[in-house]
């Protein structure tokens, strides 16, 4: 945020965002907030990417080009392993208690 002088020797300012002509005075500090608002962005853009994280066909901001759908296969591969594993495990506790029981 910069202040434009309008005219220096009656010690006058114009701030450009707000239009707003005032008298420059020494009791007033007036800091720039442009490295504040670069951060922000930069905070910003990682706030959009971990939003981007939650879904599995959005790119992600440090990934390569070309891997938009590799989490969507890793969760497919993921869940397919685990699924045989669970259902491996309930068939064979089944035939467990069938052959406790002495169904089969």
């Amino acid at each position: 945020m910069s202040m434009v002088h309008v005219a220096p020797e009656a010690h006058l300012v114009l701030d450009p965002l707000t239009s707003f002509l005032a008298e420059e005075r020494e009791d007033v500090i007036s800091y720039s907030m442009d490295p504040i608002m670069a951060q922000l962005d930069e905070l910003d853009l990682i706030a959009d990417d971990l939003i981007n994280s939650l879904s599995p066909d959005m790119q992600l901001k440090s990934s390569f080009p070309g891997r938009e759908t590799t989490a969507l296969s890793a969760g497919f591969y993921g869940n397919a392993f685990y699924g045989i594993i669970v259902g491996l495990g309930v068939a064979g506790l089944l035939l467990l208690v069938m052959g406790a029981l002495g169904v089969m």
